[in-house]
């Protein structure tokens, strides 16, 4: 009776060691769920733009609407002989109908010499960059011819892009993981830890900008990925 009592004490003294043992392991999961890190990674890259497009606006007044058509018929044929002997390809060329203003037609009216304003863009899109940006710095030359190019505005800006973006990003994603990596391994060195698995990743924020207001054909492509670390003694 007496030998029953004590294996009775001693299983119930071994249980409540394992349930203490279970009830540490569960406060060090829970605790050690709770210590995370969270870190951003950068990276940036200076590339040129690879497609340009610009569009040629030149303009005619006048008061014999006829007569301005015929006008700039032969404006846009200037421009045109103009830009294919510059090495520009006859694909690369969008010609644009042209739109007439008729300045008594507005209700507020215009006190001008003319009657009527016809616009015409010819527009180039190219992916050989230098090439174009030698082209316009050049078009002065259509002067010679009595062509006179007038700026596109806000609404006819040159353009430049960097298409090719989706070939880099994959590189730059891993450059920016490691980056965040290093920030979080900095971080659990200071606070006397480990760093454990990846518990979370966006899959980061792209963005492509000018890299200045000089140089729009120098885009500046940069990625920011948040990832969250776990950490350990």
């Amino acid at each position: 009776m007496k030998e029953n009592r004590i294996f009775a004490a001693a299983l119930i003294a071994l249980g409540l060691v394992c349930l203490g043992w279970f009830i540490k392991a569960g406060i060090d999961d829970f605790a050690s769920k709770d210590r995370k890190v969270n870190v951003k990674g950068l990276a940036e890259q200076e590339v040129e733009a690879d497609k340009v497009t610009w569009p040629i606006v030149s303009k005619e007044v006048g008061n014999d609407l006829p007569g301005l058509y015929d006008r700039i018929g032969a404006t846009q044929q200037k421009i045109k002989a103009f830009l294919l002997r510059s090495g520009i390809k006859q694909e690369e060329l969008t010609e644009n109908a042209p739109q007439v203003v008729d300045l008594q037609a507005r209700e507020y009216g215009d006190n001008k010499p003319y009657r009527y304003i016809v616009t015409s863009v010819i527009t180039v899109t190219s992916s050989q960059v230098k090439q174009v940006r030698q082209i316009i710095a050049k078009q002065g030359d259509l002067l010679k011819e009595g062509v006179a190019i007038v700026d596109g505005g806000y609404d006819n800006p040159v353009k430049y892009e960097y298409v090719s973006f989706k070939e880099m990003k994959p590189k730059m994603m891993q450059e920016a993981i490691e980056n965040a990596e290093k920030t979080a391994q900095q971080f659990a060195e200071n606070s006397h830890s480990k760093l454990d698995k990846i518990v979370s990743a966006d899959q980061g924020q792209f963005s492509i900008e000018n890299r200045d207001e000089n140089t729009p054909y120098i885009k500046k492509v940069r990625v920011v990925t948040t990832v969250t670390y776990s950490l350990k003694d």
